[in-house]
């Protein structure tokens, strides 16, 4: 007879998934617990969690995350958020439909007909004054250029701006400081799963290869498939679904949405959405649409909502207008659209998502363009700081990973703890755009730096 496992060997599991709401990964979660037992006994336990309804688990293969199923009674999002972004009453009734326990929404498939009744140019996701409002909006001074101008103007600040953003919106626990080490200096954050550094780290390889090949992508196979290969790479199961639509059945974690199952129809839907996206003339109406249908159809095993939101991208790079970065975007708010998109085929909750998000993408990068040649009062005030720290880099021929070390502890020993953060962010800065035309003001001399770089590099 089998012998009975003791509550107390789940209890500090769903202890541990309690203080974790967004999710946790099994490594993480053997890590946390005060009583050490076997990776084979804990799957067991989770899986017996998941089971009987104690527990959620999220993801597939690797990226599997579990929460405790007392945090996922009702989607809810704090006052502070909702007052941020106001929402419209459509959009408000979604939140109401998609927060009802699951047992009192009703399951439902794949809906062809809210793909089909869309026809471009004649039916719109967007109103003629929100789409205007949307140029007027994100139109820089690089309309005339080649396509990609303007994004590789402001590629640096993209890239992590992006990265960090999606990422965040698919639970991972990597700060903004955290990405931007690891992106510029290859440093992975202490304490994080692996996971979460991959997923940041593909991000950035296929936000490269969107800027990089800005005049040949388009809503096509080669663009949509490659842009999933790379969000994907090291993170599914099955290395040989990365970049290619699904063959599998997959279910959508606290959603009444069954997707469609059958490879041959995913395989004709997928080429109609990519038609239709591309016969849309207008590269705001085309970037929302591919954000509402793609997740919608579900074409790949894995990492369809991070596809949207880099495809939506795509019309906008292609026409030199500021990219959505998804900058202040709740999570929780976000799940919430997408399951109105899944379950009612509404797209009220996050048109006023995209809407807002956009405005607040094109803020950011319009203060990043005002700001072009006037002195930033915090490097003003750290001058002389920054000169010393930089100096001191240099002349010890510092590594990138000696570098953080140092200014860690620089900072922690001259400067409140208000400003250590942002200290150590313009320091970096400060390294990363050093050449040989520019490294005098340091006071070093001209072999000093020739070794450094040989070290930095």
């Amino acid at each position: 007879m089998t012998k009975p496992i003791p509550a107390e060997g789940f209890n500090i599991i769903k202890d541990v998934l309690k203080a974790h709401p967004n999710g946790i990964t099994l490594t993480s979660i053997a890590a946390a617990l005060r009583v050490k037992v076997s990776r084979r006994t804990l799957q067991y336990r989770l899986r017996h969690l998941v089971d009987k309804g104690r527990a959620v688990a999220e993801g597939k293969g690797r990226a599997v995350k579990y929460r405790s199923a007392d945090s996922t009674t009702a989607l809810a999002i704090a006052p502070a958020e909702a007052e941020l972004l106001p929402l419209s009453e459509q959009a408000k009734e979604i939140r109401q439909l998609v927060s009802q326990p699951l047992t009192k929404r009703k399951i439902v498939g794949y809906n062809r007909d809210f793909l089909d009744s869309y026809r471009p140019n004649a039916t719109a996701y967007l109103t003629v004054a929100e789409r205007t409002r949307l140029h007027d909006t994100g139109t820089v001074p690089f309309a005339n250029q080649p396509a990609g101008t303007y994004a590789r103007k402001i590629f640096d600040r993209l890239l992590i701006d992006l990265s960090w953003n999606s990422s965040r919106l698919e639970g991972n626990t990597y700060t903004k400081l955290d990405t931007k080490r690891l992106i510029e200096f290859g440093k992975e954050a202490e304490g994080k799963d692996r996971i979460e550094t991959q997923m940041i780290l593909n991000h950035k390889d296929s936000i490269e290869f969107l800027v990089s090949a800005a005049d040949e992508i388009d809503f096509n196979r080669y663009t949509l498939l490659n842009l999933h290969a790379l969000l994907a790479n090291n993170l599914l199961s099955n290395p040989k679904a990365e970049g290619r639509l699904r063959f599998i059945e997959v279910g959508i974690e606290q959603s009444a949405f069954q997707p469609l199952a059958i490879p041959q129809l995913i395989e004709e839907y997928f080429e109609q959405i990519l038609n239709t996206a591309q016969a849309i003339t207008d590269p705001f109406e085309q970037s929302f649409f591919v954000m509402v249908q793609l997740p919608y159809l579900q074409p790949f095993d894995d990492g369809n909502k991070r596809v949207s939101r880099l495809a939506a991208n795509i019309p906008l790079i292609k026409a030199n207008l500021i990219p959505l970065t998804f900058l202040d975007v709740s999570k929780d708010l976000y799940t919430q659209a997408i399951l109105g998109v899944y379950e009612f085929n509404r797209i009220e909750l996050l048109k006023d998502i995209y809407l807002w998000a956009y405005q607040r993408s094109a803020e950011r990068y319009a203060a990043v363009r005002q700001s072009l040649g006037e002195p930033d009062p915090f490097r003003l005030k750290h001058r002389e700081a920054l000169r010393q720290v930089v100096g001191t880099v240099i002349r010890s021929q510092y590594t990138r990973e000696e570098t953080l070390k140092y200014l860690e502890v620089w900072s922690a020993e001259n400067l409140p703890a208000d400003e250590r953060e942002k200290f150590i962010e313009e320091s970096e800065d400060e390294l990363l755009a050093l050449h040989e035309g520019n490294f005098a003001r340091y006071k070093v001399r001209p072999s000093e730096f020739d070794a450094w770089r040989k070290v930095w590099d």
